[in-house]
């Protein structure tokens, strides 16, 4: 008798199993894993003290990664025009720690330290570049001043040398960088809303918003793919990624509304252009430069 009751037992216990282990339908699925994209870099850009640089990237690449305006990261590490870096060479990202190290030069090798407080040691540096100070292309502070006070004198340096060619921010005419619909808007309370995105299909053309001269092709910055850069002036550059078909390269002057790549995924099933503007190192909100209408 005993033995029954312990075998009805184990039969209840084997089919109350059986119920639990039953699904009538498979369990929802949220959200499908696409690998990874720039949402799952935007918190882990570049926000620390150091930085050493990987094959692939310049300095105009770093900066655009660690929202900060590129002479800035020129001056806190003491590099001079053409601002030429290496792989593996270590610069600075904080200027509170220039007075704790040696500073890093283009060339591999450490200029000497102050022993006084960081800002002395950032003043110091600024008094030594004061004599020699010149802008990203070339152009010397003097010929800055120059060129703001006459457009003529502007005119004179970019038939001189084209390399140098920028455009006064007052005479940038911007156009919208794709016809496709708006994905995403400009935000800046969500990660990876500092830009936007627009959808497409693959070879959609992606289109230069502003004349400006391409400074960084490739794919060194994880999360934007085949990422595209322009720099317009001294104070914007914009940047477009996801590319498919690269059609320029760097150093090559674009003018607004010319053709610069075809719209890619990125290892994404959906087509999308990603794209931001950058005014002196901060993320703004491109619609507030773009033409109302389209």
């Amino acid at each position: 008798m005993r033995f029954l009751c312990l075998l009805g037992l184990l039969v209840a216990m084997l089919l109350v199993l059986q119920g639990c282990s039953a699904r009538p339908e498979p369990a929802p699925v949220e959200r499908l894993y696409r690998g990874k994209t720039v949402h799952d870099y935007e918190r882990a850009s570049l926000n620390q003290a150091t930085h050493q640089v990987q094959a692939g990237e310049t300095l105009y690449s770093i900066a655009f990664r660690a929202n900060m305006d590129l002479r800035d990261i020129a001056r806190i590490n003491n590099l001079q025009p053409p601002y030429t870096i290496f792989v593996g060479q270590t610069l600075r990202l904080r200027p509170n720690e220039a007075g704790a190290r040696g500073t890093t030069t283009a060339t591999g090798t450490a200029s000497s330290t102050t022993s006084g407080p960081s800002e002395t040691a950032t003043s110091s540096q600024e008094q030594r570049l004061a004599s020699s100070k010149t802008k990203e292309y070339g152009v010397t502070t003097s010929q800055q001043k120059s060129q703001s006070a006459t457009t003529s004198n502007e005119t004179q340096q970019v038939t001189v040398n084209p390399t140098q060619r920028s455009v006064p921010s007052g005479d940038l005419r911007w156009q919208w960088p794709s016809q496709g619909r708006i994905l995403r808007r400009f935000s800046t309370h969500e990660a990876g809303g500092r830009g936007m995105e627009f959808g497409g299909s693959r070879g959609d053309p992606v289109i230069a918003a502003a004349a400006g001269r391409v400074v960084y092709v490739g794919s060194a910055l994880r999360g934007y793919g085949q990422l595209i850069i322009l720099k317009h002036n001294d104070d914007y550059i914009t940047a477009y990624g996801h590319n498919d078909r690269l059609l320029v390269s760097e150093q090559q002057w674009v003018e607004a509304g010319q053709q610069i790549a075809t719209m890619g995924s990125s290892g994404r099933e959906d087509v999308r252009l990603r794209f931001e503007l950058r005014f002196r190192g901060n993320s703004v909100n491109p619609e507030n430069y773009l033409p109302r209408s389209r």
